[in-house]
This record gives C-alpha cells, structure tokens and sequence, in this order.
C-alpha cells in the first residue's frame, strides 16, 4: 500500500507485484487524505491475505475486500462512516485487518466483528480512544479472546458478542499506544514508548493479573518479538533524546538479558526466522545476527536503502522486501 503524497486530492493504491520481479499485476487506487502528522503520512497498516481475499483498510478507514488473483473489488466500507466519526484518529487508522474464522476484526475507536464475506457488522464493542497496534487472539486455557491496546489501555473482547471481559488502565505520553500485545499460553505481555515501558499479565481467576511491571522495554511502534523464552526489540523513541537501544528481556520474569546501543539499529523493526534476526534500522542500515539471549551477536550488516524505514519488513519464500517512507521497494534474496 502507498500514497502518492499529496495532500489535497491526494490517492492511497494497494498494489500487488510480482515478488520475483516487482513487476505490477494489479493495483487499485481511491481518494485518501495523507496523515502526515510528525511523518511524511501515507497509510499505516498493512494487507491482511486470507485464501483469495486480500483485506486493506486506508489510513481514513476505507475498507476494501479484493480477489487476490486481479483485484476485483468484492465489498468495501467505510469505517470511519461506521464509527461514527468526523474525522480519522490523530494518526489515521493504523491497525491491520485481523482473520478470526468467517469474522473481520476491524479496530476503529471501538473493535467491530464483521462477516469477511459481506461486510455486514456482527458486533461492536465498547467505544475506546483508538487502537494503533493489531487485534490479536488471546487463548488461555483454550479460551479464544479477542486483545486489543487501546489507546486507554488493554483490552480483552468476547469474540462471539464484543463484549468486554476484562480491561487494564494503560495509558502512554503522546496517545501513543500503537503495539500489538504479545500472547503465550495464559500470559500477555504489553510494551509502549515515551518510557512508559512494559508489563507482564496471566489470565486467572477471570481476569488479568499483573506479574510485573518495568521500564527495560519500551516500544514505539514495532513491538518486541518472543523467541524461546526471550523477547527481543526496541527500547527508545523515534522523536525523543535519549536511549535508543536494542534490548533482550526474558519473558516470564522481566529480567534484562543484555543491551546495546547501535546508530545504526536505532529505533527499526525486527523479524525473526529459526536462529536468525533480521534488523532494520530506521535509516535503511540492516543486520543479520543470531538468536541469542547471551549476548548481541552480529553476523553481518549492510547500508542496503536510504530515507525513513518504519515499515516492517516481509519475509516470504527465501527473499526479504524492504519499503522506505518515499516508496522504494526493494526485494533481495537471502537464499544462498
């Protein structure tokens, strides 16, 4: 997805490439406004592919529902129209479409379920400040829930009504909330910037209780990711003086495993893939380093683009695709 970058009468497109090649096979443009509040604007979240639909949602709420084969318009609808709203959230609608069997968890102010094949509202929950970060599926003892961090603080939905099951205050400078909340088994891990920090949740007794609190992460707006028992990721802030550094943080006792401040690695988004980190540095600069909750160990790093690097990269069939903030695209090959 991208936008042209004009402010009036400017356009969102979702487009869909060739991952070989990058040539276009099809690609579908609207009327979209840029966003561009303390960043160059254009849309925040991502493609959601389930089978042969391809879900999008515009940084004004525009729904769209398209044959992933030609990019056929199934259904669409507007969100921010459905919500009730005047105007988009300060940073636009940022939170990705999420699949939970035939239902569309859609976050806009309050979580709505809607039938994936129509569009047709199922349910709506309770109105919160908006959400930035994705829904995600929450099972405790093989309960599904439906976990979202709103902008006033993490909440926990009942998939099959919206109704709220369970709710924790958290709330971060700015309005930032724009994680998705991390699950493992019974426990639920939150992290959000501006030194607001993190915290560890179990569900018991049917509700949430907190194992501990701490400041050793605070992520801005890519969340940290577990791997065996340790979670990896950013502690800073893109606009803030300060710590910019990369973290690993066991999980289950908040304990800092190690740190290190990089330049190069300052504030970017992460992947992991078996024994493998894939690291991006905001400004364009990527490391490849082991999983190890021992200590930072690089293998190999590379200028590989310029410009603001805040999307998330894609690893898919042995090549990684990187985006910067002006729309490069580059695809490389990580197979040997």
């Amino acid at each position: 997805m991208g936008h042209d970058g004009k402010k009036s009468a400017g356009q969102e497109t979702v487009y869909c490439l060739d991952a070989r090649t990058g040539k276009s096979i099809w690609k579908q443009s609207y009327p979209a406004p840029l966003v561009d509040y303390l960043h160059e604007g254009g849309p925040c979240s991502t493609p959601t592919v389930d089978g042969s639909i391809v879900y999008t949602i515009s940084k004004h709420g525009l729904l769209h529902a398209y044959q992933a084969k030609d990019g056929k318009v199934i259904w669409k609808k507007d969100m921010m129209k459905e919500a009730g709203m005047k105007r988009p959230p300060e940073w636009g609608f940022a939170a990705s479409p999420y699949v939970l069997g035939d239902q569309l968890i859609i976050e806009a102010g309050a979580t709505y379920s809607l039938n994936k094949k129509t569009g047709q509202v199922i349910w709506k929950s309770k109105t919160y400040r908006p959400a930035y970060g994705t829904p995600t599926i929450f099972k405790p003892n093989g309960k599904p829930m439906v976990a979202v961090l709103k902008t006033d603080g993490l909440v926990l939905l009942d998939p099959t009504n919206g109704k709220t099951l369970d709710f924790v205050k958290w709330e971060t400078s700015y309005r930032t909330n724009a994680s998705t909340p991390i699950v493992q088994g019974d426990k639920l891990f939150i992290s959000t910037g501006y030194q607001r920090g993190c915290a560890l949740f179990q569900w018991k007794d049917n509700k949430l209780n907190k194992i501990y609190e701490n400041k050793i992460l605070s992520t801005h707006m890519n969340h940290a990711i577990l791997k065996d028992g340790y979670l990896y990721g950013f502690d800073g802030n893109v606009h803030m003086a300060g710590k910019k550094d990369f973290v690993c943080m066991k999980f289950l006792t908040g304990e800092e495993q190690w740190r290190t401040t990089d330049r190069g690695l300052m504030i970017g988004s992460l992947l992991i893939a078996d024994d493998r980190m894939i690291v991006l540095g905001q400004k364009g600069e990527l490391v490849i380093a082991k999983v190890n909750p021992s200590e930072f160990e690089e293998i190999t790093r590379e200028q590989v683009m310029g410009g603001r690097c805040w999307t998330m990269p894609v690893l898919a069939n042995g090549s990684l695709f990187l985006r910067n903030a002006r729309g490069d695209l580059f695809g490389f090959h990580l197979r040997q």
